[in-house]
């Protein structure tokens, strides 16, 4: 019985380190994107929450890069999920309200996942897990 539960702890333990790597490695290309192109974007970005084009695209950016790539090597891994959760919160009700489920489905998609691995916690094979020694 010990062995099953074993067993199961370990594929529960890859599959959220599956789900941190390909949803914090695609985001951080998202990321990636949005700072190669910092010098339009940031004069251009939508305001959503009313605190200026730039400051809404340096909290998408520290989203998008900084948080996505503490997600993916699983470090502080539920404050990180926090500003994602936003972030995809605010792409999927504010910014594409009006747009069909299709064209808001990837933000719905990383949102569900984001809020999966915020309950779930990082997994095993995690910097977290291997620096607090849980």
């Amino acid at each position: 019985m010990m062995l099953h539960t074993k067993l199961n702890e370990n594929a529960a333990s890859l599959g959220i380190l599956l789900l941190r790597l390909v949803s914090g490695g695609v985001m951080l290309t998202h990321g990636y994107s949005k700072l190669l192109k910092i010098a339009t974007l940031k004069t251009s970005f939508p305001d959503p929450m009313g605190v200026g084009n730039e400051l809404s695209f340096y909290l998408v950016l520290f989203a998008e890069l900084v948080c996505a790539a503490l997600v993916t090597l699983g470090l502080f891994t539920r404050i990180a999920l926090i500003p994602l959760i936003a972030t995809m919160v605010v792409a999927f009700f504010i910014i594409h309200a009006k747009d069909s489920l299709g064209d808001k489905e990837l933000a719905l998609f990383y949102m569900t996942i984001y809020t999966a691995l915020l309950l779930t916690g990082p997994g095993k094979f995690s910097l977290d897990k291997l620096l607090l020694k849980k």
